[in-house]
């Protein structure tokens, strides 16, 4: 009789539980709060880390960005050092027909005696 019994209780249980009547048991309504608890913990989860990979693609983009602007850089420092050496600019000037000549004496140093 005593297997009767748990069989009996065991199709109860489900019957109550496909039914419903499974929300309604007092041990179950006990645990709602904490069942929403995790549910509420469970997105904030996903929350996060939508959040992390969004930032995360963030930060790649403007590396991205950022090494293409330094190498932009590089390069401009590397054509202005090339355009700034005195006989590049003495080639354009004379492209240009400014009429401008290179100095032939040496600069000299002005000396003013205070009285």
């Amino acid at each position: 009789m005593a297997v009767k019994s748990k069989s009996s209780k065991k199709s109860s249980g489900m019957k109550s539980f496909i039914g419903g009547t499974i929300l309604t048991d007092s041990r179950i309504t006990k645990q709602i709060p904490f069942l929403l608890f995790l549910s509420f913990m469970g997105l904030m989860l996903i929350t996060n880390r939508n959040w992390s990979e969004r930032t995360i693609r963030q930060i790649e983009v403007l590396q991205d960005e950022l090494d293409e602007l330094r190498s932009e850089s590089i390069t401009m420092s590397a054509k202005l050092m090339d355009a700034s050496r005195p006989s590049e600019v003495a080639k354009k000037v004379e492209e240009a027909n400014i009429g401008l000549q290179e100095p032939v004496k040496p600069p000299q140093k002005l000396i003013v005696h205070k009285k």
